[in-house]
């Protein structure tokens, strides 16, 4: 499996939680321990770990049975285990075996938004729109876009509505067909992570495996201010 992986001091770190968004746990060992700011961190061979980023709130983790927090370490590029406010990192030694493991169940949700905002980004590109950001967080979520040209649909309350509602339509008309949801590697290891054929992008977050996993897909009337045009979301993962 081609996947991205990170290699410090002679020692490969893989983004195994790249590979798979539905493992929760995972055999493996520290490969490096460290400190920011203070505070103890240790970086495993197989990261299960998404770390915050890319508008993807971070994983709930566990290292045996002791919780804890992934960041990106900026010092040595990896991926590192950090003990939460109020917790404790128990001392850990490189090659120590450990078991990481996640809640799947936040896992699956923030796949879920994650994926719905890359579909909803695909159904306004096609309305001429440039991205301007995104947010795949709960309760946050939302794609903000501009024009390059004046819309006039977006002058007043009904043209929204009527643009809103052909972005529904249409959102819901690639979760019917079910289309795969996959990344590929390119020069370099840049992932693309592609909606079938409707939208490429790269992407190092978490998606589901086709867009019928997505479910209550919920796009309320967009609003513009300022030239911006922003389209909130919500969405969950089916139940299966």
């Amino acid at each position: 499996m081609v996947h991205s992986s990170q290699t410090v001091q002679g020692a490969v770190q893989v983004a195994t939680y790249l590979d798979d968004t539905y493992l929760d746990q995972v055999e493996t060992q520290v490969i490096a321990v460290g400190e920011r700011g203070g505070a103890p961190w240790a970086a495993v061979e197989h990261c299960l770990f998404h770390p915050q980023g890319g508008g993807q709130p971070a994983d709930r983790g566990w290292l045996d049975d002791v919780e804890v927090v992934p960041v990106r370490d900026r010092e040595s590029g990896l991926v590192v285990a950090v003990e939460p406010d109020g917790g404790k990192l128990p001392p850990l030694t490189v090659g120590q075996e450990v078991r990481a493991r996640i809640d799947v169940q936040a896992r699956v949700t923030h796949a879920a938004l994650h994926t719905a905002g890359h579909l909803v980004e695909a159904v306004g590109r096609r309305q001429g729109w440039e991205l301007l950001s995104n947010n795949h967080f709960p309760g946050q979520a939302r794609i903000e876009f501009q024009a390059p040209q004046e819309d006039a649909r977006l002058a007043d309350g009904e043209g929204r509505e009527e643009v809103t509602a052909a972005l529904r339509d249409a959102v819901a008309a690639a979760i019917a067909d079910d289309l795969p949801v996959f990344a590929r590697y390119e020069g370099e290891g840049r992932r693309l992570v592609h909606l079938d054929t409707l939208h490429c992008v790269p992407c190092g977050g978490t998606h589901v495996r086709s867009l019928g996993d997505l479910a209550e897909v919920v796009l309320p009337t967009l609003k513009v201010k300022k030239g911006c045009i922003r389209v909130s979301y919500s969405a969950s993962h089916r139940s299966h």
